[in-house]
């Protein structure tokens, strides 16, 4: 089977229901983006932050895959598929994908502020941190995401996985965060690039097949065109 890799974004899930900082201007109920995703946002206002995670974990819970995230599932039956995606919902998982890497962490998991790296699942019944919530290690729970200025631990294994993928795509991102912006650079030369966006993105290789679709239809659109690859 011939490895495909898939680097996802916001646009992956936006037909979910899922709302982003750049729909609303960078703002959520008034408060820019690095009071509620930022390490020294959490360490001003614990509560706040917590309040804001809190929230999307509840909207999270009210919405489906869409069928662009089955679709990347369903290819699975033809191709190795790796998803590398900077979405924190689980619908990549909830709707069949076996391996997902989530670069900017997962909004149904917690962590303790003394470490990071290790991650407790937040049940759906009781989604909600509060301040006073401990990790076994004595720490005060977290979100369990990769905030604007801490390192991303995930990106040194997506990297790899970029540098051996036969077929790479691109759904839903406007390629303007880093590091995984910085993925494109690892696709080896004469390796088919595919791009699903509605909107136009600014990239610098002129060896990328653009799909100007959302990602539903865009995902149809590429199932086609992939089995005349496979």
């Amino acid at each position: 089977m011939k490895r495909l890799v898939i680097l996802t974004g916001a646009g992956m899930s936006a037909e979910s229901g899922i709302s982003t900082f750049r729909d609303s201007n960078g703002l959520w109920n008034n408060y820019p983006v690095e009071q509620v995703a930022t390490p020294e946002g959490f360490a001003a206002n614990p509560q706040l932050v917590l309040d804001f995670y809190n929230y999307r974990r509840r909207e999270l819970l009210t919405v489906e895959p869409n069928e662009g995230h089955k679709g990347l599932a369903a290819l699975e039956k033809f191709f190795e598929v790796h998803i590398i995606t900077q979405n924190v919902d689980n619908l990549h998982e909830r709707a069949g994908s076996t391996h997902v890497i989530h670069l900017h962490g997962e909004l149904m998991k917690s962590c303790s502020v003394n470490n990071k790296v290790k991650p407790f699942d937040i049940p759906p019944e009781n989604p909600d941190i509060h301040i006073g919530d401990l990790a076994p290690d004595g720490g005060q729970l977290r979100p369990f995401i990769v905030w604007f200025g801490e390192a991303v631990p995930k990106i040194e294994e997506s990297i790899e996985y970029v540098e051996a993928a036969d077929i790479f795509v691109v759904i839903g991102t406007s390629l303007n965060v880093y590091p995984a912006a910085g993925l494109l650079h690892y696709v080896n030369n004469g390796q088919p690039i595919f791009l699903i966006d509605p909107k136009p993105v600014n990239v610098y290789r002129t060896d990328i097949q653009y799909i100007k679709k959302g990602a539903s239809e865009g995902v149809k659109f590429l199932s086609e065109r992939l089995k005349t690859l496979n």
